[in-house]
């Protein structure tokens, strides 16, 4: 009968032992801290860009990211803008924010989040535009 309980025992502390450990990770990734997303990796925030979020891989955006929009003045902005405005490739709503110093540096809230250019057709010709969701 000690044997069993001794094996029972031993088996509620692995039990136990995994949860801390599984705890002490989630903490851990928590308190991470957040990352810096350079949009279109080497390329910048230009022409093809409309599948970055998830390629070459799939980038798990968190709360409290920066993405970071490098692109010249010229031939580019960002607008954020909502689901409609990133279909239709315009600024919707009215008041959507335009970024336009080149080197745009913006906290991801959790959600849906659409950007597009706003310079010409280059959204909806050239898919100068993302949507990305964030956890939190």
């Amino acid at each position: 009968m000690a044997r069993g309980s001794s094996s029972r025992k031993l088996a509620e502390h692995g039990l136990l032992l995994v949860f801390l450990m599984l705890l002490q990770g989630g903490v851990e990734q928590a308190a991470a801290k957040p990352r810096e997303w350079y949009v279109g990796d080497q390329k910048g925030w230009t022409f093809g860009v409309e599948g970055w979020p998830n390629l070459p891989t799939f980038k798990p955006f968190r709360e409290g990211d920066v993405l970071v929009f490098k692109y010249d003045r010229a031939a580019q902005n960002v607008m954020q803008v909502d689901d409609f405005g990133f279909g239709t490739c315009t600024r919707h709503p009215a008041n959507a924010t335009v970024y336009d110093s080149g080197n745009d540096r913006i906290r991801l809230s959790r959600g849906l989040i659409n950007f597009i250019s706003g310079v010409s057709d280059n959204c909806y010709k050239g898919g100068v535009k993302i949507s990305l969701t964030v956890r939190p």
